[in-house]
């Protein structure tokens, strides 16, 4: 990772506060979103559908344009890791779907989060790879407390999910949240010494307010990119899960802000 010399926010008062409903925004419409991913429904309904749910609360999609980004959610099945573009590809019994939700207030805070789903039901392996990601996740979250190091907190995701044979995804990162969809720190799912400078791992303040999205791998860590310019697929092929909460350093435990029961209810 380059060294970065960006400013990092840090968000009181009024801002946390519009960041916290942005968040709880940004939740609702994914929990309302992610009840649509059944056998027979096709991704672009679902896309559709979630832009409607953001509209209905004001709102407008953060990434809708971002970069060129057609689509008002990202929505990847399976392989797809993250980025996938809505579409008339219709779900199956099993599939798993990761979708990513980011919402910009009329205030201009953005809310950002996602969640992976069965369709259907489960396989053997999509769960137990469901669970492990969402468990590295609340792991990660676990270390975002004032006067930690980000090392700390990104190292632990690896460490986690290594322990069951799966890998993080280096090539994508969480980030930091505010007014921007993609603001400082950058906050990979991995620490590597040899690569990151000192600079880059900052102590965590009260007052950062952190994306943090563990994207794991049943397979090998490797992507390709398809020929849609955005839609991340694992090398391999094999199953990919991604979950995402925004995270508010504070001087006591971790504050979510986009919160939302838990898929799974115990570690793996």
């Amino acid at each position: 990772m380059a060294k970065r010399k960006s400013k990092i926010f840090l968000r009181y008062g009024d801002e946390a506060d519009g960041l916290r409903e942005a968040g709880h925004i940004a939740a609702d419409v994914l929990a309302k979103t992610a009840e649509l991913a059944k056998p027979g429904t096709t991704t672009g309904e679902i896309d559709r559908a979630a832009a409607e749910f953001i509209a209905e609360r004001g709102c407008i999609s953060a990434f809708y344009n971002y970069r060129g980004f057609p689509g008002n959610i990202c929505i990847s099945v399976n392989e797809e890791v993250v980025h996938g573009i809505g579409s008339d590809r219709v779900l199956k019994d099993k599939d798993i779907v990761k979708i990513d939700v980011g919402i910009k207030t009329p205030a201009g805070w953005i809310g950002d989060n996602a969640k992976t789903v069965a369709v259907g039901g489960y396989t053997e392996a999509s769960e137990k790879l469901m669970k492990v990601t969402e468990e590295s996740l609340y792991q990660a979250i676990s270390h975002a407390r004032e006067g930690n190091r980000l090392s700390q907190l990104c190292g632990s995701v690896e460490a986690y999910v290594s322990g069951f044979g799966y890998t993080v995804v280096k090539q994508l990162v969480g980030h930091g949240v505010g007014k921007e969809l993609h603001e400082e720190p950058q906050v990979p799912n991995y620490w590597d010494n040899h690569e990151m400078r000192r600079n880059d791992n900052p102590r965590l303040k009260k007052g950062m307010v952190l994306a943090i999205e563990p994207m794991v791998n049943a397979g090998v860590e490797e992507v390709d990119i398809l020929d849609d310019k955005w839609t991340v697929v694992t090398k391999d092929r094999l199953l990919s899960s991604h979950y995402e909460h925004t995270v508010l350093i504070t001087d006591g435990d971790p504050e979510i802000l986009t919160p939302r029961p838990r898929t799974f209810s115990t570690e793996a």
